[in-house]
């Protein structure tokens, strides 16, 4: 059986999904929805970078959606644009289209949000009778799927700290949300506490909930590297004295202690900020799980793209693949926002295969 799949979004992520899913025997890709107007009409291969495939991208998403595909792969804009997300997601689970998302962030756990953020969303599920799930790299499996999966291992758990330790150099998204390239006396959107929380935290209450654990609060800390010189990077350039470098955390307050612990290191160029934390099993971009217990647990992932090594271009991949690779999983789930608390393993079946044209 394969799985009709419509790609939504041909930026970064989705460009490089489009790639696998061409010979892919469990998904079928069979439309593309793209809101660019340069790139309607164009056939989506061509946008992905690899020649024709056949299928045409367009703007007309209801026209798409009729085509009976399990379910929309929606790599849309970010949480800073939560009304075309929600309503282009809406759209097309009342079409009876499921939908995994890489989009909405804080809906990674669907309990912690609120009302106002869902009601939309789990009419659109009720009325398509179809399902929701949210994921991504960090918010998403770096920590929910790694770190829970390492404490079903232990017989008692002090603490967890999840790390992302990443030069943004490569990456090609919004730097502004951090604050990356702008002067240091600039407060950051994601600087605010609220704002942090509710896009990038949702996994502790999250992990909270997995476990039995109360949370007596969540706090943040937000620190900033100012460059004593100019640094030039593949897109753009940081002057002396603007923000280089981010290390926030997320922190989860059990028992009077920060006891489970969301920690960002971000870098432009991995000269940044040479006191911070780096890696210790691999040579610089890696995401941590380090828990404290018994036993004590340590676990490294590097994402590596197969051609360049680049690790955002591994890393973005990673996160579009884990959303596709869960569409069976959420065919067969009763309808709702799911979160990956109400997923089976989902261990990439058909992956293994020959790379063609590699």
């Amino acid at each position: 059986m394969k799985y009709p799949v419509i790609v939504w979004g041909t930026g970064f992520v989705g460009k490089r999904v489009i790639r696998e899913l061409v010979d892919h025997p469990v998904f079928e890709l069979v439309g593309v929805i793209v809101s660019d107007p340069a790139k309607e009409g164009r056939d989506a291969g061509e946008i992905a970078g690899i020649g024709p495939i056949g299928v045409t991208a367009t703007r007309d998403a209801a026209a798409v959606l009729g085509r009976g595909a399990a379910a929309v792969a929606y790599f849309g804009p970010t949480a800073a644009y939560a009304a075309q997300n929600i309503a282009n997601m809406s759209l097309a689970l009342r079409a009876g289209v499921n939908v995994v998302s890489t989009a909405m962030t804080p809906l990674v756990y669907p309990p912690a949000c609120s009302e106002d953020l869902t009601r939309e969303l789990a009419a659109a599920c009720a009325e398509g009778a179809t399902s929701c799930f949210t994921t991504g790299i960090d918010p998403g499996f770096a920590n929910d799927l790694f770190p829970m999966t390492l404490m079903g291992l232990t017989g008692r758990v002090d603490s967890v700290r999840i790390q992302e330790i990443l030069d943004y150099s490569t990456y090609t998204g919004d730097y502004s949300p951090m604050g990356l390239g702008e002067p240091v006396e600039t407060q950051a959107l994601l600087e605010i506490p609220e704002l942090l929380i509710f896009g990038w935290g949702h996994t502790i209450p999250m992990i909270a909930d997995a476990i039995g654990v109360k949370l007596e609060k969540i706090d943040t800390i937000w620190e900033k590297w100012a460059t004593p010189e100019p640094i030039v990077f593949p897109h753009g350039r940081v002057e002396t004295g603007h923000t280089a470098a981010v290390r926030f955390e997320i922190r989860g307050w059990a028992d009077g202690e920060p006891r489970i612990v969301v920690e960002h290191c971000n870098r432009i160029t991995h000269a940044a900020a040479p006191d911070w934390p780096r890696p210790k099993m691999v040579d610089n971009d890696a995401y941590r799980v380090t828990i404290k217990g018994s036993p004590n647990i340590e676990q490294e992932t590097a994402f590596r793209a197969f051609d360049s090594g680049d690790p955002n271009e591994a890393g973005c991949l990673a996160n579009g693949m884990r959303a596709v690779n869960a569409i069976p999983a959420v065919v067969d789930a009763a309808p709702g926002l799911l979160s990956a608390l109400d997923l089976p393993l989902v261990p990439g079946f058909g992956a293994m295969r020959a790379a063609a044209g590699r």
